[in-house]
């Protein structure tokens, strides 16, 4: 396996990539991850929708708060069962099925009479939101050659960024419609995005790895020589798949038979991953959690979900003027997530993770400055701390946007080995989504408690811990095979053979007692 990596490392200097390559895989990734625009949608038009929604249907701000911070723990459903979907079906019908759930739930919102019926939307569209946050960048991750595997993975937060702007946008155009259809527009109009993205999906191929997971390795070759650098590198990378999926080297054909999992073998999965995990496997989580809990601690969900309100708490008043400095944090975070995404295997992850999260750390202290110094003179225009918590928040979604925002799917759909991969990846978003509905659900409140200024200062001190983690538990895995990333945990190829080794005396004992 080592030798296997120091080839792959290799062959980017003993062989041209091929172009034609680069830009199927490149398109295949550009499809998947448009199914995160959903997620991105759904976060922009309701932090504008719920303003109009409160008025209209004349709901407390608990009960927008939990309007708006459901969906996360919906999603979180809609992930664990994407994880099983996803090794049933495959990744792309995956995609399709998040798609077509979020298209009825953004239509249910959409035509929603009261507040019981738009929290029925918000299940069906959380649901699919959990779908489609944990299929993409999986996919994304499988079908990419590693040299470009970063860049590829974190268009999945290049669409989500993209769909928070659109959901500005919305807010923008339909504000001035009458108030009972303003917001339904808003929120109903979400659908025509997914109902594009079911059929563009169907033009993509299917995971190569899924597909070896399946028997079908004449297929997986098809894909893997459409995706890999070289034709060597597509080799190796068919050879390291066969072995993740526990298919012997020297068996071979278009169709192989893979042993279906058993009852007994998922519950291995969830033994080694969680119950009784090796010390390289707990590091491996711990990494992964910690990368996902920290994304949402650090406030990111209440500065783009609650923007119009933190404006209005630094003193600007006027409906319009709020949505547009609200579209300006759309842009700013759509524009530097395109930067993230040509720095990821140059600059490399880690390197990224903290510059990004030391400068949300300035960037929340700022705007906290600001937000306490208008508290405290209100009524009073205070022109430098307005000025400051603008340009705070902007400065806080360029530097998420460059870093802590793409790197969270990107590191964790690479760490965890093939076995584990999906329900790995599961875990992870459900840290997240958990949460972000912690966050999002207690800000209002929480600002009330200990002030808008406050809430921020408390989410820079969390920040601050963010970077002591990410400087001990996160290695770098900048352009490192996904077979081999493992060993940057700690995880041996000895290891590998013993695990596999103790599976084949469990199920031989099984077969025994039976």
């Amino acid at each position: 396996m080592e030798g296997s990596s120091m080839a792959s490392a290799s062959l980017p200097e003993a062989v041209e990539p091929k172009k034609s390559n680069f830009k199927y895989a490149f398109t295949c990734s550009i499809l998947a991850s448009m199914a995160t625009i959903v997620l991105g949608y759904d976060v922009g038009v309701m932090s504008g929708a719920s303003l109009y929604i409160k008025k209209d249907l004349q709901i407390t701000d608990v009960q927008v708060e939990i309007l708006i911070g459901i969906l996360s723990l919906y999603a979180l459903v809609g992930s664990f069962a994407a994880s099983r979907t996803s090794d049933w079906i495959g990744r792309r019908v995956t995609v399709v099925f998040a798609a077509t759930i979020f298209f009825t739930g953004s239509l249910l919102m959409g035509f929603a009479v009261n507040y019981a019926m738009l929290m029925v939307g918000r299940f069906v569209t959380g649901i699919g939101v959990g779908y489609a946050i944990m299929v993409a960048p999986v996919y994304t991750a499988e079908v990419s050659p590693a040299s470009a595997r970063g860049f590829l993975t974190s268009f999945t937060e290049v669409f989500i960024n993209f769909g928070i702007l659109l959901g500005y946008v919305s807010n923008y155009a339909f504000a001035r419609l009458p108030l009972r259809l303003g917001w339904r527009v808003m929120l109903g109009i979400g659908a025509a995005p997914s109902a594009l993205l079911a059929l563009m999906v169907f033009g993509m191929p299917e995971s190569p790895r899924w597909l070896v997971m399946k028997g079908r390795l004449a297929d997986a070759k098809v894909v893997l020589d459409k995706t890999s650098d070289t034709p060597e590198e597509a080799a190796e990378r068919l050879a390291d798949i066969k072995a993740a999926a526990g298919i012997p080297k020297d068996m071979d054909g278009d169709v192989v038979t893979v042993p279906k999992k058993s009852g007994e073998e998922e519950k291995r999965v969830w033994k080694e991953l969680l119950l009784s995990p090796s010390p390289a496997m707990r590091r491996i989580l711990l990494a992964a959690l910690g990368i996902h809990f920290f994304q949402q601690a650090t406030g990111s969900d209440s500065v783009v979900l609650y923007s119009p309100r933190v404006f209005k708490s630094a003193g600007i008043a006027d409906d319009d003027h709020l949505l547009g400095v609200t579209c300006a944090v759309g842009v700013t975070k759509t524009l530097f997530i395109l930067v993230a995404t040509f720095l990821l295997d140059r600059v490399g992850r880690r390197p990224l993770l903290l510059t990004s999260t030391a400068g949300m750390l300035v960037a929340l202290v700022g705007l906290a400055t600001g937000l306490t110094v208008v508290g405290r003179h209100p009524g009073d225009k205070i022109p430098w701390a307005i000025a400051l918590c603008v340009l705070s928040v902007l400065a806080y979604v360029s530097f998420f946007s460059v870093g802590l925002g793409p790197i969270t799917s990107v590191y964790t759909a690479e760490v965890f080995p093939l076995r584990v991969r999906a329900l790995g990846f599961a875990v992870g978003a459900a840290c997240n989504r958990v949460t972000s509905a912690a966050v999002s659900m207690s800000f209002l409140s929480l600002s009330k408690a200990i002030t808008i200024g406050g809430s921020f200062f408390l989410y820079a001190g969390i920040t601050a811990i963010g970077v002591a983690f990410f400087f001990v538990f996160i290695p770098e895995t900048r352009g490192q095979p996904l077979e081999d990333i493992g060993k940057l945990f700690g995880m041996t190829d000895t290891a590998v053979v013993e695990k596999a080794e103790d599976t084949a005396a469990k199920d031989k004992a099984n077969v025994e007692m039976s």
